[in-house]
């Protein structure tokens, strides 16, 4: 299967690609030289670099539209752990996914993957909405957290 590089992939392709299942989005691109090591393989900022693209794209794409009418939100990354599975080398392509797996009322956790024929690396990040300014929690959209437990079967914690 030859991949389409830096565009959103439909669900077959993304399994076609080896993915486990499906996520509302996977973006394929390739290892360029520029992105490996002294030893020659990717190196870690690489693969931060290539979740956070595809992070972003997850926001404007499906979030942005949610804040029609209101104040753009500051989106800020509170924490994020990675998890290095297996290297990656020059001219591997890869696809990258992100979705929603939980949220509460000012904050939610994206679970991202890199898959290039099996899992690679993994990234859970726990995201926050901040007023304009700064000074506070922003509140997300009900609209929006729908859409979590709709498009990604995200878990609503904001009870606990």
């Amino acid at each position: 299967m030859t991949l389409r590089y830096l565009t959103p992939l439909p669900p077959e392709e993304q399994l076609a690609a080896g993915l486990s299942a499906p996520c509302p989005l996977a973006v394929a691109d390739r290892v360029r030289f520029s992105e490996l090591d002294m030893l020659r393989h990717v190196n870690n900022k690489a693969y931060l670099g290539w979740f956070e693209t595809t992070r972003v794209t997850y926001f404007e794409q499906f979030c942005l539209s949610h804040f029609a009418g209101m104040p753009e939100p500051r989106t800020v990354m509170r924490n994020a752990n990675v998890h290095y599975v297996k290297e990656m080398l020059q001219d591997e392509s890869y696809v990258t996914t992100a979705r929603v797996i939980s949220f509460r009322r000012t904050s939610y956790v994206m679970e991202q993957l890199i898959y290039s024929g099996d899992l690679r690396a993994r990234l859970e990040a726990v995201m926050v909405l901040r007023t304009p300014d700064g000074s506070q929690g922003y509140p997300i959209p009900d609209s929006l957290l729908q859409q979590f437990r709709d498009l990604d079967g995200a878990e609503d914690l904001s009870r606990d």
